[in-house]
């Protein structure tokens, strides 16, 4: 299985978790790997180069692809890196024979939708209304997936990552936290699905404050088994219980949806070919 963005936070997890449930990791990333598993591949490349990716997934009977800009950056950076990026992958992947592509979304690709007053978002619950430029991006990556999968007949499998994370630290994180054991266990459960052709799922842990019904994710097989509730007295004493009339609270995509993220604050554009390493967690 090819695992690109293998350097970052969510590959780090990844790389230490599949493994144990039977993959065979061939790891990218735009910088060395210091920590090799044995038996782990390892490539440096860009995502956004068509030759190199295809050049990776020769012979993966999978990939999942986590590498690009993890949070809100300047347009060009974000639109290269995760549009360019995604696209790469997934038309390596069709070239090379790959049947099954797996792909970091986000929460940020609804961002704006407002938080459920009582009972739980489905996916369809929730079409895009992204918070930033990097929602924008994630918007884009599910088209893609759709396209491959229903014109190449590809399965690809969308994650729409909550907050991943080795612990909540906000009070938001109560209702969007994806643990790191969850972390795996989602990835498995998207690789091993019988035939799920084109699917989007929420990517959060069993949480009890939870915004997002979990019924699609599990029907992957997907069985969470963390819950950010263990850390909400101390977050509580600390922040106080969520105002759901402050915009972070009141809007799935948080402080993602505040005049913090509008573009003139983000400051001048990144060269083109500045792509962050790995991809981090999903705010």
């Amino acid at each position: 299985m090819l695992l690109t963005g293998a350097a970052g936070r969510i590959g780090t997890v990844l790389r230490g978790g599949l493994p144990e449930r039977g993959w065979a990791l061939r790891s990218l990333d735009v910088v060395p790997l210091t920590d090799t598993r044995p038996g782990e591949e390892h490539l440096v490349a860009d995502v956004t180069d068509p030759a190199a990716v295809l050049d990776a997934a020769q012979g993966a009977d999978a990939v999942v692809h986590l590498a690009g800009v993890s949070g809100e950056s300047t347009w060009a950076a974000v639109s290269h890196a995760n549009i360019e990026g995604t696209w790469s992958v997934l038309e390596a992947a069709r070239r090379a024979g790959v049947p099954r592509v797996v792909l970091a979304s986000s929460n940020h690709a609804t961002g704006f939708t407002p938080r459920p007053g009582s009972g739980l978002l489905r996916e369809a619950d929730a079409p895009p209304r992204p918070d930033t430029f990097y929602g924008v991006t994630k918007v884009a990556t599910e088209a893609l997936g759709a396209l491959y999968a229903d014109r190449y007949g590809m399965d690809v499998v969308c994650l729409r990552i909550g907050t991943a994370a080795p612990e909540p630290t906000t009070t938001r994180h109560l209702s969007t936290w994806l643990s790191p054991g969850d972390q795996v266990g989602l990835v498995d459960a998207a690789l091993r699905a019988p035939a799920p052709g084109f699917a989007v799922v929420w990517g959060i842990s069993a949480n009890t404050r939870a915004w997002w019904d979990l019924t699609a994710a599990r029907a992957l097989g997907y069985e969470p088994q963390d819950d950010a509730e263990v850390f909400a007295a101390a977050l509580v004493e600390v922040d106080g219980e969520p105002d759901p009339a402050d915009p972070v609270h009141a809007r799935v995509g948080g402080e993602f949806t505040t005049r913090d993220f509008d573009a003139e604050h983000l400051g001048p554009p990144l060269p083109r070919g500045d792509i962050a390493p790995g991809s981090g967690a999903e705010p």
